[in-house]
């Protein structure tokens, strides 16, 4: 039998429109003290160019100069950073463990961040500032908080980090998988994803998986005692780690599961989402739907793959729905053929066009 006419990836490949640049310069910028957190930043594309404060996710990922792509360089001025405790930004979980990187890592310590880099990099108007995932709940909170300093919105894949969305993803059917490995129980992305949802929960014993989210971070805050400790640790960030990775996209890349699967970022990136999620995001319940009134002068451009199982396209409808009822529909709602990740070709394609169509500030 030939398969190969199948489709193999949903990843982009040759849609890009701009090619990758190189960056105008680099920094790091000392934002706070005891611990000394350090921000890494790259800019790309026109020195003198509308700004464009690129948001990433996870909360705990990092960025990476394909990130750059989405936009023209003739016309914007783009700055990439990674938030505090990952990537190249310093202390990591990875480098100096969570006792220390986690130390004022929370979402309004980010939000200040990013006003400091505002200032460091003499952006004194407004800014385009556009964000995905976790990177899109942080763009909110940030425009609600500071309106003033916010051109337009551009958020990929909206996470509004509730309870129920958590669940989704982390929770599902694993209280009963030891007995019932392929019960439908509960709503849930291992439905789509059953054999990588499997190597997700067997690294919890049975006994804890009423809580799972509550057992890897357990896990994780456990002060090793010697190697095999470090190895449990290790493990069980690289499976919170991968699990995303892999859903992240609509035809996951089988056996290649990219940064994902490398030891510091899945350390820093499994430790950090563990951390927000396990203190609500640092925010209260519903923040962002009640205070949508605070952004509803601003254009939002928002793009969500309707096959995203790391964020359900429910939550874009609940942010587009909370917008509406104070009278401030999204200038564009796009919905992709394309899972979670901002690398989806459809994606792609929908982001590059709405930078190009952007009101120039």
């Amino acid at each position: 039998m030939d398969f190969s006419r199948l489709q193999t990836t949903s990843k982009v490949t040759s849609e890009w429109k701009y090619p990758q640049g190189a960056p105008n310069r680099t920094g790091m910028l000392q934002v706070d003290t005891a611990p000394d957190h350090t921000l890494y930043w790259e800019e790309y594309g026109a020195p003198q160019g509308e700004p464009v404060m690129f948001l990433h996710g996870g909360p705990g990922g990092a960025c990476a100069p394909v990130m750059s792509r989405f936009f023209d360089p003739a016309r914007y001025r783009v700055i990439l950073f990674d938030q505090r405790g990952c990537g190249n930004s310093t202390p990591t979980v990875a480098s100096h463990g969570p006792a220390v990187a986690l130390v004022r890592n929370d979402t309004d310590h980010l939000v200040a961040d990013i006003n400091r880099l505002r200032e460091a990099l003499a952006i004194t108007g407004r800014m385009h500032v556009f964000g995905g995932s976790w990177g899109s709940t942080l763009a909110l909170v940030y425009a609600i908080r500071h309106p003033e300093h916010v051109a337009s919105l551009i958020l990929r894949g909206i996470f509004l980090g509730t309870t129920e969305d958590l669940l989704y993803m982390y929770q599902g059917n694993a209280a009963v998988f030891d007995k019932s490995p392929h019960a439908l129980t509960e709503p849930g992305s291992y439905i789509a994803y059953p054999d990588e949802w499997k190597a997700f929960v067997e690294i919890i014993p049975a006994e804890k998986r009423s809580d799972m989210m509550g057992a890897y971070k357990a896990i994780f805050d456990a002060k090793p005692e010697g190697g095999a400790d470090r190895e449990t640790q290790l493990r069980a960030a690289l499976a919170w780690s991968v699990w995303e990775g892999t859903i992240s996209n609509m035809i996951p890349e089988e056996g290649d599961p990219g940064k994902f699967g490398e030891a510091d970022f899945a350390l820093c990136f499994a430790q950090i989402e563990a951390h927000f999620f396990a203190n609500n995001l640092f925010l209260e319940p519903d923040y962002i739907t009640r205070n949508a009134d605070k952004i509803a002068g601003l254009p939002i451009h928002i793009v969500h793959g309707r096959f995203d199982q790391v964020c359900p396209l429910t939550q874009a409808s609940r942010l587009v729905q909370a917008l509406a009822k104070v009278g401030a529909a999204p200038v564009s709602y796009v919905r992709t053929n394309a899972g979670h990740s901002a690398m989806e070709a459809q994606t792609v394609l929908a982001l590059t066009a709405i930078m190009d169509g952007l009101a120039r500030i």
